[in-house]
């Protein structure tokens, strides 16, 4: 993801534009959130390791050393008294033959701890570059916005203005003044809510992306990577959605934690080697320095703990019972989440092709109607104008063919 990050953003551009994939590479890079995520990843793995442990045998080195007085008495009633310095060291060697398919059933459970934290991983990694692309359209969207509201306060001064020379002029009410007055206040009340929307998106922007945000382009539309029916939005999900993956992985390590938990139930068998040099430990003082090697086996069969295996071998199979329940909500979550998502999809588009249309019609209404005695029309004209060229200017572009860093717009 993150080579196709980096190539989408070195395509050729103006040095001074600063485009969605650009602000994908920085809040993918970047991102707290997803660095702690793969930290976190990166301690699952060693779960692996750990497992694969019981399959090896355990070596242990031991070394001893000191100080002895030893004072004996003899049969004639005489005392022996000598000092020594004992010492010791050994190597004991532990391999475990078979406990109860433990260390095969741990190893399966650290492999699917490990796929379901990777799942989780790049579920992290959509939902930071998804709060980038939003972070990064609402600044264009409410940039867009205050343009508009530029426009709309410079139309209303410019009525305003007309208004009170048709009032000196005799040709309108002081009632037509003051209303275009308590426009031109809304208006500005417009102005000001758009420039707080806007300085609170590009706070978001920082936090999200890293940095402030400069000259921002409007990203391409996405369409050719949307299924084009609800069902089809839906089977994706809940087949790619790494939510809805982890889930089932957290099911596999549920069930599979349940043979972990048996294996206590069953017998035991390690076999120990041991290997022995001492020197001057002999308190008889008859012996010097002795070796010794053994090698022994040993069985351990369970026969009642109180009752303490067969609880934990319960727990993990409700567990897993759960683990189910939990896969089941997080399918039915992805579902609507997917379905809500075209839907939004489907009537944005409506609302934008309504919009486009309005604006057109306002257009053509203001610029062939008549301006007999009032400039009106006139100013109707160009404020439909000016309007449109910034709300097409806040919408994305045609699209385009597809570029190999457009996919992330998808994963995302």
């Amino acid at each position: 993801m993150a080579l196709l990050l980096l190539g989408a953003a070195s395509g050729s551009r103006p040095a001074f534009a600063e485009t969605l994939q650009d602000a994908l590479v920085k809040a993918y890079q970047s991102s707290p959130q997803l660095n702690a995520s793969r930290a976190q990843q990166r301690a699952t793995d060693e779960n692996v390791p750990q497992a694969l442990s019981g399959y090896r045998p355990q070596i242990i080195a031991s070394l001893s050393a000191g100080l002895q007085t030893v004072r004996n008495t003899l049969p004639d009633n005489s005392i022996q008294t000598q000092g020594q310095k004992p010492w010791q060291i050994g190597v004991t060697v532990t391999q475990t033959l078979f406990n109860g398919f433990k260390t095969s059933s741990s190893v399966r459970v650290a492999e699917f701890q490990v796929l379901s934290g990777r799942e989780a991983l790049r579920n992290t990694g959509q939902g930071v570059l998804l709060d980038a692309v939003t972070a990064y359209m609402n600044v264009i969207a409410n940039q867009a916005l205050v343009e508009t509201q530029k426009l709309n306060v410079q139309f209303l001064r410019e009525t305003l203005g007309v208004a009170r020379t048709r009032l000196a002029a005799g040709d309108v009410t002081p009632t037509d003044t003051a209303q275009a007055e308590a426009r031109l206040s809304r208006g500005l009340a417009d102005l000001n809510a758009a420039q707080v929307a806007l300085q609170v998106s590009e706070a978001t922007y920082a936090q999200v992306i890293g940095e402030r945000p400069g000259h921002l382009v409007a990203a391409p539309t996405v369409d050719r990577f949307i299924p084009h029916t609800q069902q089809a939005s839906i089977d994706l999900a809940i087949k790619q959605n790494p939510a809805v993956i982890a889930a089932t992985y957290d099911v596999d390590v549920a069930t599979t934690t349940i043979s972990v938990a048996e294996s206590s139930l069953m017998p035991q068998v390690t076999v120990q080697g041991n290997v022995l040099r001492q020197s001057d430990g002999d308190p008889y003082l008859s012996v010097k320095r002795a070796d010794q090697a053994t090698v022994v086996g040993q069985l351990t069969m369970p026969i009642y703990d109180g009752g303490l295996a067969a609880s934990q071998t319960r727990q993990p199979k409700e567990l897993a019972m759960q683990s189910r329940q939990v896969l089941e909500q997080v399918r039915n979550q992805a579902r609507t989440a997917a379905l809500s998502a075209f839907i939004t999809n489907e009537g944005a588009k409506v609302a934008l092709s309504a919009a486009e249309s309005e604006v057109k019609a306002d257009n053509g209404r203001a610029c062939g109607r008549p301006a007999r005695g009032s400039s009106r029309p006139a100013h109707h004209a160009r404020r439909a104008e000016r309007t449109g060229r910034s709300h097409r200017r806040a919408q994305p572009p045609d699209p385009q063919p597809a570029r190999p860093g457009d996919r992330l717009l998808h994963a995302a």
